[in-house]
């Protein structure tokens, strides 16, 4: 198997440093969301008048300050899955961690804000089939078995 796996010890070490890069990409992702609504606003403004003077420097910064700030998730969400972790909600701070139970792979899940990897569920099942993560998880070797 070529997907990296863990244990969850091996999950739980590796969350101090992945809370800071998805945090980092969580308010990176704000700040573009907030900068695309200003074009939105300025977008509509010369609609409804029909045109208007527009400052291109000021324009032309906001948009280079949205590429650098893509760059920043982009570089983030790369780091994390070099890792062998997988992002699978900017908008919740959700990762999940590959782990072997049993000879099964199943996806150990943690969100921002949680003190520690608590749940776990099937690839098939996603978030919304997290379940607590029992002894025999925990106690899993995280790779074949």
């Amino acid at each position: 198997m070529s997907e990296k796996t863990f244990t969850l010890e091996e999950a739980q070490a590796l969350l101090p440093v992945l809370e800071g890069l998805l945090g980092s990409a969580m308010q990176a992702k704000k700040s573009i969301e907030e900068i695309d609504a200003e074009f939105h606003d300025l977008s509509t403004r010369i609609f409804l008048l029909g045109g208007m003077a527009v400052d291109l420097k000021r324009w032309a910064l906001r948009r280079a300050e949205r590429e650098k700030t893509a760059q920043r998730i982009k570089d983030a969400i790369q780091e994390i899955s070099a890792a062998g972790v997988q992002v699978k909600d900017l908008d919740m701070g959700l990762l999940d961690f590959p782990c072997m139970v049993g000879g099964r792979l199943i996806l150990l899940c943690w969100r921002i804000g949680e003190k520690a990897i608590e749940h776990w569920h099937s690839t098939e099942e996603g978030f919304a089939g997290r379940k607590p993560i029992d002894e025999r998880i925990a106690k899993a070797k995280g790779r074949e078995e």
